[in-house]
């Protein structure tokens, strides 16, 4: 396609689809018919795959997750299609600015953090190799929630991404699924009936997803909840205005919102319907494809391969196992060794709490079968298992991880370390009984998002080193190394690093109106806010920072400016008091004439992917600082390292890879390992003898102590004063000494230019092992046993 052929369809798209024309179009009229215009030359190589997979009767990849966090489509899709010179000219030609138009797009809020994003990774790397594969998950109206601040306070309102036109997607109205929850199970002609009494429809809306150099596009199905009766207009007609539209605002609940509140009864009810709903909707789905291609229901693993992200759709073990028995007639041993040959579980989490658990009640009242063959799936293992500790259902709960755990044929963490202390900790028993079901594939980000496009400058710079075919293939970083004692290519290099930060720095004054040196470290942390990701740790190093600044405002001071963003959960108070807290703290340090010259402290609201691609191509540090043993992977310190960030951290998920693979110079660790966590642990007041170990620490816990921070409300952050300072679950306060003294460690290397842009430039050289590209080949091997097609 030229620029001439592009700028065409683009008018076309704006008259026809839009009914605008040049002289009157708005900004949002041109990125949709530029979007259309792309979209349409994408098309061709998603019907190409689709016919090529049906010719070869390829088994197909079903990736099943709650999340997609696909950010903005628009852009990838030109650098995959390759049309960024043609799209760049035909809007010049235009008359317009194509950042501009490119940039009005909204990110579709389809997700949260680093599970999501994993997801989006995949489906595109699933694309650029050429594996048939379908992502399935919810349609949300509003996602998450859109992020702002009062008075330092998160504030969670809706996103409003569906109010414009979507125009990557296609509904099909002929794939509607009717979905049951409730009623009662009876049998029937010796068949066992369930016979829900709620209903609604799920519609299918797909957005293909191209891979690199569009070759090759794949399918992502998301279900929206739609009432299974329109309106009631007999109702209507009484005067009964609200009740005649209460179906349909009941059913659209359930793909409104991503992960309501569920701390009330009411929403554990709808985070379940929403589990079942989106797995029982792409279940079906599967077995429509699959039976419409003359499949033979015995040989669906070789044709079908479901994975399962997370635990969110562990439901898909009972509910496929009921597809095969109660409505195929399948005997129901054959029907559970068939769901488990399709079957695979990724596990994203070692905390036991996280491992999502349903009441018995709940699932009786809502999925009255599914608690049935819940029961007769683990009779059936403990008679496999006769000496197992372990059951699928125990004080009053379903354990949907142990679920996820016995119907699935392999089970996987996401780093080394992670898949190791799963077999250790929370699945220890299981992984007795089923030795060979653990397997490892760490995560991997997909290069042409987080570095191609995110990163332009450094992209040109890496092309014009090593050539363009490190984009399908990143183990071709490696061949930088050579240059990596090149004056001029380093040079080169910060060049790139120093414009990214003058952009962010220009943004950051347009947007907010914050000014920040780009010479000045620029210090990271962005990633969901909990307890074990240690925000709080990184704040109270902060405060212990500034204090020693006023107390020698003439020291040799390197400056930083401290970013932080990320999103807490609605009902997780701690978490947002800890967002409050740093955005006091910044409120004070920033106004602080003493210090602000070396040190600014910012919180961005509402982080998503977009921000991301900002923030990451401008840091100097990554701060991946979780307490060791409870990250299971990351990726956001995979595209940190990528973009030449070296990580500040601990020896926890794939940090551990990334330090082995850049080199322990690269990077500033500190801490205790998962073992030193254990045992320091069983300590009696641990937290209290750290905090009178260090007086840094013990005076920053005063100043917050004291309200500093909150003059208006001085015992605002009593709470989190007394968890540090009593129980201290995540060891905060026992990690500050060896954090604090490797930020000095990072101080003294930033200082050195000449040392730290070597440094940056190796975390590039020797990041290219983290591309999700390598992660799904492991996959196909050990777990999917599927393989690329030729288009």
């Amino acid at each position: 396609m030229t620029a001439a052929d592009l700028r065409a369809s683009i008018l076309r798209h704006l008259t026809y689809s839009l009914g605008s024309d040049a002289d009157h179009a708005t900004q949002h009229d041109w990125r949709i018919a530029l979007s259309l215009a792309v979209r349409d030359r994408l098309v061709e190589s998603w019907f190409t795959a689709s016919r090529a997979t049906r010719a070869a009767g390829a088994k197909r990849v079903y990736y099943l997750s709650m999340e997609f966090l696909i950010g903005r489509l628009l852009e990838d899709a030109i650098v995959n299609l390759r049309l960024e010179d043609e799209a760049r000219e035909a809007l010049n030609g235009l008359g317009l600015d194509p950042v501009t138009v490119i940039q009005d797009e909204p990110d579709a809020a389809l997700g949260n953090g680093g599970l999501g994003r994993l997801a989006a990774c995949f489906m595109e790397s699933l694309s650029t190799l050429c594996v048939p594969a379908f992502g399935y998950g919810i349609r949300y109206e509003h996602g998450l929630f859109r992020q702002s601040f009062e008075e330092g306070r998160q504030v969670e309102a809706p996103e409003e991404w569906l109010t414009q036109y979507h125009a990557w997607e296609f509904e099909r109205r002929d794939v509607r699924f009717k979905m049951c929850f409730g009623g009662e199970v009876v049998e029937e002609g010796g068949k066992t009936v369930w016979h829900g009494d709620q209903a609604v429809m799920a519609q299918a809306f797909d957005t293909p997803i191209i891979g690199w150099q569009g070759r090759w596009a794949n399918t992502l199905r998301l279900w929206s909840a739609q009432p299974l009766h329109g309106f009631d207009l007999d109702r209507f007609n009484r005067g009964e205005y609200a009740a005649a539209a209460e179906p349909e605002a009941l059913a659209r609940t359930i793909s409104r919102v991503l992960y309501p509140d569920d701390t009330t009864e009411q929403g554990k009810e709808l985070r379940l319907k929403q589990e079942y709903f989106f797995t029982a909707a792409s279940l079906r789905d599967i077995l429509r494809r699959f039976e419409a291609e003359g499949g033979q229901l015995a040989d669906l693993p070789k044709r079908a391969a479901i994975q399962l992200n997370d635990t969110h759709p562990a439901i898909a073990g009972p509910e496929l196992v009921r597809l095969l028995h109660d409505e195929r007639g399948m005997p129901l041993d054959q029907a559970i060794a068939t769901a488990r040959g399709c079957l695979s579980y990724t596990n994203h989490t070692l905390m036991p709490e996280a491992l999502e658990r349903w009441s018995e009640g709940l699932m009786r009242s809502l999925l009255p079968r599914h608690m049935q063959l819940i029961e007769r799936i683990d009779a059936a293992h403990a008679a496999e298992q006769p000496s197992r500790n372990v059951s699928l259902s125990s004080d009053g709960e379903v354990r949907m991880g142990e679920m996820a755990f016995v119907m699935a044929h392999k089970v996987n963490g996401v780093s080394a370390l992670h898949t190791d202390l799963m077999k250790q900790t929370v699945f220890a028993e299981l992984h007795r009984l089923h030795p060979d079901r653990i397997v490892n594939e760490t995560n991997g980000v997909t290069p042409r998002r987080w570095l191609l496009s995110a990163n332009p400058r450094l992209s040109a710079l890496i092309t014009d080193t090593i050539g363009e075919d490190w984009a399908h293939d990143l183990e071709q970083l490696e061949r930088l190394e050579p240059s990596l004692t090149d004056p001029a290519f380093l040079d080169a290099y910060a060049a790139a690093k120093r414009a990214n930060k003058v952009d962010l720095s220009d943004w950051l004054a347009a947007e907010y109106g914050l000014s920040v040196d780009p010479d000045a470290m620029f210090d990271v942390q962005i990633k969901r806010i909990h307890e074990y990701k240690r925000q709080h740790l990184n704040i109270l190093e902060t405060i212990a920072l500034w204090r020693d600044i006023k107390a020698n405002p003439d020291g040799d001071w390197v400056p930083r400016v401290k970013i932080f963003a990320g999103k807490a959960a609605p009902g997780y108070f701690f978490a947002k008091e800890i967002i409050r807290l740093i955005n006091d703290v910044a409120t004070v340090i920033n106004a602080d004439p003493v210090t602000n010259k070396y040190l600014k402290v910012i919180f961005l609201p509402n982080y998503n992917v977009s921000l991301a691609e900002r923030l990451i191509p401008a840091a100097d540090l990554s701060e991946q600082i979780s307490t060791a043993g409870k990250e299971a992977s990351g990726t956001g310190n995979m595209k940190f390292a990528l973009n030449g960030a070296p990580t500040i951290g601990t020896l926890d998920g794939a940090n551990v890879e990334i330090r082995d693979r850049v080199g322990a110079r690269n990077f500033f660790l500190f801490g205790m390992n998962a073992d030193e966590v254990e045992a320091r642990r069983a300590v009696p007041d641990h937290a209290r003898q750290a905090i009178a170990a260090d007086p840094r620490l013990s005076g920053a816990l005063m100043e917050i102590s004291r309200g500093t921070f909150s003059p208006a409300e001085r015992h605002r952050y009593r709470g989190v004063v007394a968890n540090l300072s009593g129980d201290d679950y995540f060891l905060v306060c026992s990690d500050f000494t060896a954090y604090w003294d490797a930020q000095r460690r990072a101080d003294a290397a930033f200082a050195d230019a000449d040392g730290w842009r070597r440094m940056a430039a190796c975390n590039t050289a020797r990041s290219g092992w983290f591309s999700s590209d390598r992660t799904i080949r492991g996959y196909m091997s050990d777990i999917w046993g599927v393989a690329p097609l030729d288009p």
